[in-house]
Parts: structure tokens; sequence; C-alpha cells
């Protein structure tokens, strides 16, 4: 099996060593390089094509943001981004420019290594954290703004089956697949199944913005 290569960009270097330690306690996972900045980490990821990033928000040159929208825009790489959670408008950001997971840097070790598995296997990640507390904000800002427009996003529900819409709000609940499978009383093969079903018909990358969608159409309030 192929060793997921990891890039980690942070202005911190007590933070890269951690991050950078933690990471290689797992012989599946092998750091390739670090980055103190946002410009000099998408140029280490378009040279090495690193399974994903680690990315850190605030770093000088280019944030965070920008770095990510660059390496979603233009590489393969995947990226998770790294949050010490006190600017939830930077988190929002950058799940829009196309980040696939979410982790305070205070999260537990094992937490960070199961995440870069998620991520790298294609799923998307939310830590708990991130889920209950900023996306239960953006829903408020969600429902604003559908009601001051016609919500497109509310109208696309209609293409998902009865079953599909009750997944895809346990999702945004935050809950992983095995949760899922037991609200619903389902097999998290065909909780599996439903997630892959109703992310192609509302054309999504994976279930981070399938939580994204589900609180913009008010699913979720």
């Amino acid at each position: 099996m192929s060793k997921i290569s990891v890039v980690i960009c942070d202005d911190q270097p007590l933070i890269v060593s951690s991050l950078k330690l933690i990471l290689e306690t797992d012989d599946r996972i092998e750091v390739v390089g670090t980055a103190n900045n946002g410009a000099a980490g998408v140029e280490m990821v378009q040279t090495l094509n690193p399974t994903l990033a680690l990315m850190d928000i605030q770093m000088p040159q280019m944030d965070g943001i920008e770095a990510t929208t660059k390496i979603i825009g233009h590489t393969d790489t995947k990226v998770i981004v790294l949050t010490t959670f006190n600017r939830d408008d930077y988190l929002f950001d950058a799940m829009d420019a196309g980040a696939s997971g979410f982790l305070l840097k205070n999260s537990e070790p094992e937490m960070l290594i199961n995440a870069v598995h998620q991520v790298a296997a294609g799923n998307g990640l939310l830590s708990p954290e991130v889920t209950l507390k900023l996306i239960k904000g953006r829903a408020h800002k969600a429902i604003d703004a559908a009601e001051q427009s016609s919500n497109p996003e509310s109208g696309r529900l209609k293409e998902l089956t009865e079953r599909e819409l009750q997944v895809l709000g346990e999702l945004a609940k935050g809950k992983n697949n095995q949760e899922i499978a037991t609200s619903l009383s389902l097999s998290e093969a065909t909780v599996k199944t439903h997630l892959s079903n109703l992310l192609a018909k509302l054309h999504l990358r994976d279930r981070v913005q399938g939580v994204l969608f589900a609180h913009r159409a008010g699913l979720i309030q």
C-alpha cells in the first residue's frame, strides 16, 4: 500500500515539528515537505504533488485561504485546514475555497491521523467542535440569505429521495456513517450508497460540501 504523502504549511516551527512527529507515528503517512507561508506551500505542492496539505490559516506572504484556493484549483492535492478557532469567517472562506477537512490545532493526535486517512480516501471531515459551533452559526446566515433570495438550494432538495434527505439531514448534524446508520436503522454500506448518490445528484464534491449545502438549503435550522 502506497504511503499518504503530506505537506505541512504553518509559520510556527513548533507546530510544524509537532504535526510532523504525530503524523510519522503512522507508518502509512509520510511528511514530504514543510512550508512557513502560503506561497511557499503552493509552490511545494505543485512540485511534490502530495496526497494532501495541512494548511494553517494565518500566514505571511499568502494566507491559507488563498493558498487553498490555488491548490484546489490547480492540483489534485486535497487540503485539511487547521485552525485555532479564533476567526470563524476564515474557516468558512476556506470551506468555500474547497478544503476537505477542518480540525482544531488542539485536536487529539488520533483525530489528526484519522483525518489524514479519511481525506486521503476521498472523504471530507469536520471535527465535532467545528460542526457544532461553526456550522450552527453559518446556518442562521444561510437561512437569512434564503429569505432574501429564492434559496435555490432548497429547490434542489426535490431531486433527492426521502431516504437520501434523511441521510443528508443526519450528515448535517455532524454524524459519521456509523452514527447515521444507527439513527436510521440502516447498514453502513447502505448509508455510503445513499451519500454517494445524493452527492452526485447535487453535484457536490464530498460530505463537507454536503453539510454546507444542507444548512444553506435550510434542511437543518
